[in-house]
């Protein structure tokens, strides 16, 4: 069953497109994360399903019903904005409930939601403390309180962890998941941060310029990028890319004075066309050699290396083009040095030159 239906949406400001004629279906139960840089629309588009902003065209169903010129209390959503928004001089307890009060819901089951809530975030203890006595994570949780006692459907994350320091967002994160997991509500959510949508999604939409580029679970956006905006936007470490051609009847691709064969790539066609392409491959899907593999390896020279505890990112050039390659830290080699490389094109993504989507 479909929770939420977006339906031919656009948005302008002016002359200034911002939403292009998105379609989403998000599932009943699902967590949908909405991934892109500043300034792609990902944010606009959570505004509009809340009905924070009018729509210049499209429509949005939730739980079936047309709410595309609805109130944003009547679509049956709980909100949770990256500013915390909460009352200073309300207690948690009091600013839980000061939804609820206005909608004149009994205290009894006020009293019940609250108890609930605090209890699945584990801020019981802090009912009585006012904001300014918490931490940064407490006050995210609080403000994640305020959505879930109104015991609705589907909720919306706009980017609620980016006020926190590192540990917290990864603390907090695994509390969303389990959220999820023990309510199963519908959930979309709002960041810039890869690592957050590859942990938390079902899905992924990938969003540039108020266009949906890729729709898919995070195994297949990242395996599988549609096109070279995904591949290069999605991945940490990102991915490395060699620009050439392929050649010799779409079996060879080759750059300067180095080739390397395809046999073993899984493209999106069961033949490769010759032509000018770029080879996009992951860090971890390169391996290094001491010595050359006739056939299987290009010739590499040691750049630098960035540390990164048990793994250390090394950085190679090939005929004048970078790339990066992930290893155990205590198999860097010198900076300088000579290295041989082999990939695992089945991993691999080879990107046309012109169009940028995906071979």
């Amino acid at each position: 069953m479909k929770s939420i239906e977006v339906k031919d949406l656009s948005l302008s400001f002016g002359t200034v497109e911002v939403l292009k004629k998105l379609n989403i279906d998000i599932g009943e139960g699902e967590f949908l994360v909405l991934l892109g840089p500043s300034g792609c629309g990902k944010s606009t588009l959570l505004n509009c399903i809340a009905g924070l902003l009018d729509v210049s065209g499209g429509q949005i169903f939730i739980n079936g019903k047309n709410v595309t010129w609805a109130e944003p209390k009547d679509r049956g959503i709980g909100m949770v904005f990256q500013s915390y928004a909460l009352y200073p001089q309300m207690t948690v307890r009091g600013n839980l409930s000061f939804g609820l009060k206005n909608q004149k819901v009994p205290k009894a089951e006020i009293e019940e939601r609250i108890l609930r809530v605090a209890e699945i975030l584990q801020i019981g203890e802090l009912l009585n403390r006012k904001p300014a006595a918490l931490s940064g994570g407490q006050r995210q949780r609080v403000a994640i309180g305020r959505a879930l006692v109104r015991d609705v459907d589907v909720f919306l994350f706009d980017e609620p962890l980016s006020n926190l320091d590192a540990k917290l967002r990864s603390e907090l994160r695994v509390e969303l998941k389990r959220l999820h997991n023990r309510l199963n509500n519908t959930m979309v959510y709002v960041t810039h941060d890869q690592i957050e949508a590859l942990t938390l999604a079902d899905r992924i939409a990938i969003m540039r310029d108020g266009v949906i580029q890729q729709l898919a679970d995070p195994n297949t956006i990242y395996n599988r990028p549609t096109n070279l905006y995904v591949a290069s936007f999605l991945g940490s470490p990102a991915m490395s890319f060699l620009t050439g051609e392929i050649t010799k009847k779409g079996k060879v691709f080759t750059f300067d004075n180095t080739q390397i064969q395809l046999a073993n790539y899984s493209g999106e066609n069961d033949t490769l066309n010759d032509g000018p392409a770029t080879l996009g491959v992951r860090p971890e899907h390169v391996t290094v050699h001491s010595k050359a593999i006739k056939g299987k390896t290009v010739k590499a020279k040691v750049e630098l290396y960035e540390p990164m505890g048990s793994e250390s990112l090394m950085w190679l050039d090939v005929e004048g083009q970078t790339i990066s390659v992930l290893v155990k830290s205590e198999d860097v080699r010198e900076k300088g040095s000579t290295a041989y490389l082999s990939f695992e094109l089945s991993k691999a993504s080879l990107f046309d030159k012109q169009s940028e989507t995906r071979l």
